[in-house]
C-alpha cells in the first residue's frame, strides 16, 4: 500500500521545511509513504528547498495557475506514480502532520473514498465569530448540494483512495475543495469527516483579500457546480417560481374580471397579462434548460467514465 503526501506550494520555502519535519515517516498498514511537492510557479527557493528536504517528487508548473489546477496536477502525478492512497496538505503548515494517519484508517479500512479533516472551528481562536458563521453556513450549505455530511468543506486537509483520485475532475480556477465534495457526493463517492487539530498561522490566505471576496468566489463556485452537477432541480427550481409569479398575477387578472367587475379590464390590465406571458415563457424555457442540462449531464458523466477508466489502465 502505498501512500504520497501531495503539498501544492506557492512561495512556501520558510514554512516548507516545518511541513516535511513534521510528515509521517511510517502509518500502520502503509508499505510505502512518499512525499510530493507541486510548486506553483514560485519566485523564490521553494523547488530548492524541496530538493535540499530530500522531497521524493517535485512537480514544478512552471507559471503560477492557481491552487485548483496545483491539486489536480499533484492528483494526477500521484496516479502515474503508483499512489493507492494520496493525502493532500498546505505548505503553509496549518494543518499537523500527526493527524495523517486519522486521515487515511478509513480508506485503509474501506469505509471512505475521500476522508476530509474537519478543523475545530467553533472553538478555532483565530477565527472571528463572523468567520465562524460563515464557515459553518457554507459547509451546512456543501451538505445540502453535494448530499454529504461532511463537516468542515473548505478543508484542504484529506486522503483520497486512488479510485477517487481517478474519479475526480476539477473544473474551477478558484479552490477545488468544494468542486471535488460536490462531484464525489454526486458520484457516490463515501464521504466521511475525522476530527483534526491545526497549527497557529503563519500567514494570511493566498486565495482572497478579504472575507467578502471570499463569499464572493466561494458563492459563485457553489452556484456553478450546482449547475452543472444538479442541472434538472436548478432549472426546474427557476422554472416553478416564474410559474408561481405567471399564476398568482393571472388569478390577480381574472379576480378582477369576474368577481370586481372593472368596466374596462383589458384596457387597465394589459401590462399584467403581457408581465404573466412572458413569465409563463421564461419558466418554459427552464423547464427546456433543465432537460438539456441532465442530458448533457449524462453526456458529461459517460465522458468522466472513460476517461477514469483510461486512467486506470495507465
Amino acid at each position: 500500500m502505498k501512500l504520497i503526501i501531495q503539498i501544492p506550494c506557492f512561495n512556501e520555502e520558510k514554512t516548507l521545511p516545518r511541513v516535511i519535519e513534521d510528515l509521517p515517516r511510517e502509518i500502520s498498514g502503509i508499505d510505502q509513504i512518499e512525499y510530493l511537492v507541486i510548486d506553483d510557479g514560485s519566485s523564490d527557493s521553494t523547488a530548492q528547498v524541496a530538493r535540499d528536504l530530500g522531497v521524493h517528487h517535485i512537480l514544478s508548473l512552471g507559471t503560477n495557475r492557481g491552487l485548483a489546477f496545483a491539486f489536480y496536477s499533484g492528483i494526477n502525478h500521484c496516479l502515474e506514480n503508483g499512489a493507492d492512497i494520496v493525502v493532500n496538505t498546505d505548505g503553509d503548515n496549518q494543518y499537523q502532520g500527526q493527524d495523517i494517519a486519522k486521515l487515511v484508517a478509513p480508506v485503509l479500512e474501506h469505509r471512505a473514498e475521500i476522508v476530509v479533516g474537519a478543523r475545530p472551528i467553533k472553538s478555532h481562536s483565530e477565527f472571528s465569530p463572523f468567520k465562524k458563521l460563515l464557515q459553518l453556513l457554507g459547509s451546512w450549505t456543501i451538505r445540502v448540494v453535494s448530499k454529504t455530511k461532511v463537516k468542515d468543506a473548505s478543508s484542504g486537509f484529506r486522503a483520497m483512495s486512488a479510485k477517487a483520485c481517478r474519479r475526480i475532475f476539477i473544473y474551477s480556477r478558484f479552490s477545488y475543495t468544494m468542486e471535488t465534495l460536490i462531484q464525489a457526493g454526486n458520484s457516490n463517492l463515501r464521504v466521511v469527516s475525522v476530527d483534526i487539530n491545526v497549527n497557529p498561522t503563519t500567514r494570511k490566505s493566498r486565495l482572497f483579500k478579504n472575507i467578502f471576496q471570499h463569499v464572493s468566489r466561494s458563492g459563485s463556485t457553489i452556484i456553478k457546480m450546482f449547475i452543472m452537477y444538479r442541472p434538472g432541480r436548478f432549472f426546474s427550481l427557476i422554472g416553478n417560481l416564474l410559474m408561481l409569479a405567471a399564476l398568482i398575477l393571472g388569478a390577480r387578472y381574472l379576480y378582477l374580471i369576474f368577481w370586481i367587475a372593472d368596466p374596462d379590464p383589458e384596457r387597465t390590465y394589459i401590462p399584467s397579462l403581457i408581465l404573466v406571458s412572458i413569465l409563463a415563457f421564461l419558466g418554459v424555457i427552464s423547464y427546456f434548460l433543465a432537460i438539456m442540462g441532465e442530458l448533457i449531464k449524462t453526456q458529461r458523466k459517460l465522458s468522466e467514465e472513460i476517461i477514469s477508466e483510461i486512467k486506470w489502465k495507465v
